[in-house]
């Protein structure tokens, strides 16, 4: 069930009643979230607010050009205390990672987001699970707090939502962020040279990292139409490359023909294996997700896990397939 609560007023309450404010991403960072936050950092100071940036992971360098970027910090336990803690697209407690130890500093707590599986972990909650960008969210907000766009927030907001939409691709992508892309387009949006950072360049430890995991394709189930990629530690140390830059590879494996769904599988540096899951409508992996404590969208979720790489892929696939099979829409 979508969850749809788009209680922005009551986050602008919020907002007006504090001072000190701590904005939150979520872990293993992305466009929206970052986006989100350092749109929100001008919004507040623009109203201000004295704003700290937090996110408990590396920002990616595809992302660094965002303004304030070079702002975030990973949570030490020594910080605040803080007025109001906002959580920006974070889908549930557990995506703040060590930035969770915020909640008790924080006199009260709110969050801005687009996950319908969100449980509604804070205080005051505005959730739209149909939103197609939590970056719609927070320009819809800016109206209620009066607060003009600007070059650089446009930036921000651009971000977002282009990212999280598959740059205008995904079925998720509605009307309503078509009229907010005008209205950047009005505000000096430097388009074709963040489409380009955005969607276009690949580091070169990016692009060998690819090949990797282009080597690794597999197909299976039912019509082989799941396409499976996996990529071991090895396969980073080998391409000097991080975490980040298998990020999108996913994507590669749900282009191919006939492919329903598409899993990415890999070793993370932590011990652990991380899956990014894809689905084509109106096939959906956020309930695949959610048997194995992960979450997301409908068509595009993660997981993360505790074994080898090969068990947990078993795992994991055993429940697309019976998924694809059962005609999961």
């Amino acid at each position: 069930m979508e969850t749809t609560n788009r209680n922005l007023e009551a986050v602008a309450r919020c907002i007006r009643e504090a001072q000190t404010i701590a904005v939150v991403s979520h872990v293993n960072p992305d466009g929206d979230t970052l986006g989100s936050a350092t749109a929100m950092r001008m919004i507040l100071e623009a109203l201000g607010k004295d704003v700290t940036l937090f996110c408990d992971g590396k920002i990616p360098d595809q992302l660094s050009f965002l303004p304030g970027a070079e702002l975030f910090r990973v949570p030490m336990g020594d910080e605040g205390p803080f007025d109001l803690m906002l959580a920006v697209d974070v889908s549930d407690e557990k995506r703040l990672g060590s930035a969770a130890g915020l909640k008790a500093k924080s006199r009260q707590t709110a969050q801005i987001d687009h996950h319908s599986t969100n449980p509604q972990y804070m205080n005051v909650n505005s959730v739209d699970g149909k939103a197609p960008a939590n970056c719609i969210l927070i320009r819809e907000l800016m109206d209620i707090l009066k607060v003009p766009v600007t070059t650089y927030i446009a930036i921000c907001l651009y971000t977002g939502i282009s990212t999280d939409t598959g740059n205008f691709a995904f079925g998720s992508t509605n009307a309503e962020a078509f009229r907010i892309m005008s209205d950047l387009m009005e505000h000096d949006l430097p388009l074709a040279k963040l489409n380009r950072i955005l969607f276009r360049v690949k580091s070169r430890e990016q692009i060998r990292l690819l090949g990797k995991a282009l080597d690794s394709l597999r197909f299976c189930g039912e019509d082989d139409r799941i396409a499976v990629m996996t990529l071991t530690q090895k396969d980073f140390e080998a391409c000097g490359a991080l975490s980040e830059h298998a990020d999108t590879i996913v994507n590669y494996a749900m282009d191919t023909q006939h492919t329903d769904m598409a899993m990415m599988a890999r070793e993370s540096h932590d011990g652990k294996i991380k899956f990014s899951l894809r689905a084509r409508e109106p096939f959906r992996v956020d309930d695949i997700a959610g048997q194995f404590g992960g979450g997301g969208h409908p068509q595009a979720s993660g997981i993360t896990m505790d074994g080898t790489l090969e068990e947990c892929l078993i795992k994991v696939l055993r429940v697309m397939e019976a998924s694809i099979a059962s005609g999961n829409q």
